[in-house]
């Protein structure tokens, strides 16, 4: 894809930046030469489900702890409006996956080894 398309939708995105996926997805090499990359939270989650939904497998779904450590660390703002809020670097409060996922690390975890835009594939759900 050239620089300058504009690409009507996510699943038209998907299947130009991803072509037959199914047959490439544990081609380790083939995902490491493909990304999207979106400005927007929104626009990012509706890409990562389009692509999802084309990888074999069966989903998990995990969701974000609602437990304050630290009372004085707590904020009055219910657990549901909180769980509501997209923050840039941040993970979604329910984010769903499959094993042979490709995902990027978007937080320095271990540098160098495991560092902002470090690419991995899920192995165990």
């Amino acid at each position: 894809m050239g620089c300058g398309n504009v690409e009507k939708s996510s699943t038209e995105l998907t299947n130009m930046v991803y072509p037959n996926i199914i047959h490439h997805n544990k081609n380790n090499k083939w995902l490491r030469e493909r990304a999207i990359l979106a400005p927007k939270n929104e626009t990012v989650a509706e890409i990562n489900m389009t692509l999802l939904r084309l990888l074999p497998g069966s989903e998990t779904s995990f969701k974000s702890v609602d437990i304050v450590i630290d009372q004085d660390q707590a904020v009055q703002y219910p657990a549901e409006f909180l769980n509501y809020l997209e923050i840039a670097g941040m993970p979604p409060h329910h984010l769903t996956l499959k094993i042979g996922t490709p995902i990027m690390l978007l937080r320095n975890l271990e540098p160098p080894i495991l560092c902002n835009g470090t690419r991995l594939v899920i192995t165990t759900g």
